[in-house]
């Protein structure tokens, strides 16, 4: 087994999710948990292509293992933006082939890939030949009325004979028509037993299943049944979700932080960042859900939200917002369902 093969085989993951998973959010995410794997949000090939690449791809060290989520139909273009993803020191590029909003379908990827396996397979086999980075895909149980699972497998067949070895599954079918982005979130039903039939089906390749996982309890059973899991958007409404998986999931017997921990190591980063003129809320926004569940968090995004934006504000709004929460922890993760909160 080589490296980039290993590399891919991450038994958890933070879903790309745009608008969320920018370097900030990372970077909190990393002061949680050494070990699951982190996605970028989605980035088109066009722009990495032709746009400020050190804006759209630059990281910080810390926040890998990391990979370089794509959007995009072209297999020059993807193959070319994979060379500079492995050149930008991302650990992984993955293919979407799932996101169905309107305007990812105009430019004709995303989930209505899911209806050409075989274009799919050419970007897959296109850009593997210019990278040592293992090349992944995330897609759907199926779009619109081609959703059956022998939809899927045919699909998966396709693109995995292009030497694709990694998809990961998100376990809704998508409607390209009528739902919006969220509403393909929610709406569609969960099939997560087409998800395990695949790896029945398919046991040489990895697969990875996404959708409406909250805890982990969840997580443990799907992966008494597929290779790994991806959380999104439960992640984002509660990071701390992720406080025990570096034991639980990876064995390593690292010390766990306490949320008031995790805010503290995230102060040097934040002033850091303002002092290049940056502004607190860019990343102050993904604080706010730190300590959900816990008193005290409404005055503490009270504080954060009424100050964050204002000229000159610097770490010293978080430390004065930290304040308001009483540090009573015992660092034990809160694993429990997840109650949505609002987020800025």
């Amino acid at each position: 087994m080589n490296d980039n093969q290993t590399n891919s085989m991450n038994p958890l993951s933070v879903a790309p999710m745009m608008d969320y998973t920018d370097r900030h959010f990372r970077y909190l995410m990393r002061q949680i948990t050494r070990h699951t794997l982190l996605y970028t949000e989605m980035i088109v090939s066009a722009a990495i292509i032709h746009g400020d690449r050190p804006k759209l791809l630059d990281f910080s060290p810390e926040e890998k293992p990391l990979s370089l989520q794509l959007g995009g139909d072209n297999p020059q273009e993807l193959a070319q933006c994979a060379i500079i993803a492995e050149d930008w020191g991302y650990d992984e590029v993955n293919l979407n082939v799932g996101c169905p909003s309107d305007r990812v379908q105009s430019g004709h990827f995303g989930a209505c890939l899911m209806a050409n396996p075989e274009l799919v397979a050419q970007c897959v086999e296109t850009m593997q030949q210019g990278v040592t980075i293992p090349v992944t895909v995330k897609h759907r149980i199926g779009i619109d009325h081609h959703d059956s699972y022998e939809d899927m497998a045919r699909f998966v067949k396709v693109v995995s004979e292009a030497g694709c070895q990694h998809f990961t599954v998100h376990a809704r079918k998508a409607w390209l028509k009528g739902l919006s982005p969220k509403e393909n979130r929610n709406i569609p039903p969960l099939r997560y037993d087409d998800v395990y039939r695949l790896k029945q089906e398919f046991p040489q390749l990895f697969i990875e299943i996404n959708g409406g996982i909250t805890n982990l309890e969840q997580v443990q059973h799907h992966l008494n049944l597929v290779d790994a899991v991806m959380i999104g958007r439960a992640a984002y409404d509660n990071p701390y979700l992720f406080a025990t998986v570096d034991r639980d999931i990876y064995q390593d017997n690292v010390t766990q932080l306490t949320r008031h921990e995790i805010i503290e190591k995230m102060l040097p980063y934040i002033d850091d960042w303002v002092s290049r003129g940056h502004k607190l809320h860019k990343i102050s926004r993904h604080l706010l859900a730190i300590f959900s569940g816990i008193p005290g968090t409404k005055a503490w995004k009270r504080h954060i939200s009424e100050n964050a934006h204002l000229p000159g504000a610097d770490s010293k709004v978080i430390v004065e917002a930290l304040k308001k929460v009483p540090d009573r922890e015992s660092g034990v993760g809160n694993w429990g369902e997840l109650q949505p909160i609002a987020t800025e």
